[in-house]
């Protein structure tokens, strides 16, 4: 039984399960239920989102920042690759890759339905794969410090530009693929 519970557990925090209540004829359900367990899991999915919601509230606050090559802060300016490393340091604690292919590379590839705010999208933009990274924020739309003369700034997926130029998803993971910072003492 306990198995069962915690493979349902794991399921609902992958977002596998809908987000429906559990039906009440359900015997597991009203286990589930009985126990307390279904507002948990429902405080674990908010939690979830809170975290996205903090990674785009953040990500936004640097619209209109200029672009830098090699840039890592809203001050002087970001490039896309600075631009995504800062806000997961600064929201999350979690140092990523400084490349965009490198960032690529450190992530759990998934296909572009199951984009959820707070995933990465990237682009090929210099004639190589994985050469541009911005910050998926939900309805195909998506926020990247552009290129040299621009401002960070939200686009829509679905233009024909970034249609052509897409190369993948990324969701970041908390596993070996990144450094956590050291907490402070």
């Amino acid at each position: 039984m306990r198995s069962l519970i915690t493979a349902f557990v794991l399921a609902m925090t992958c977002g596998l399960c809908a987000a429906e209540p559990v039906n009440a004829v359900d015997p597991v359900g009203e286990l589930l239920a009985g126990k307390g367990l279904i507002a948990r899991i429902d405080g674990v999915r908010q939690n979830m989102s809170s975290v996205a919601s903090d990674l785009v509230v953040n990500a936004m606050g640097f619209l209109g920042v200029r672009y830098k090559y090699g840039g890592e802060n809203a001050a002087e300016g970001v490039d896309c690759s600075g631009f995504v490393r800062t806000i997961y340091e600064q929201t999350l604690g979690m140092v990523l890759p400084r490349r965009a292919a490198e960032q690529a590379r450190a992530t759990q590839t998934i296909s572009r339905d199951e984009l959820k705010p707070g995933d990465l999208v990237f682009f090929n933009t210099m004639r190589s794969a994985f050469s541009h990274v911005g910050i998926y924020i939900g309805d195909n739309k998506f926020i990247h410090a552009p290129r040299t003369g621009a401002q960070v700034r939200v686009e829509d997926m679905r233009e024909n530009y970034w249609v052509k130029r897409f190369n993948g998803a990324r969701r970041v993971d908390s596993g070996a693929s990144s450094i956590p910072l050291p907490l402070p003492r």
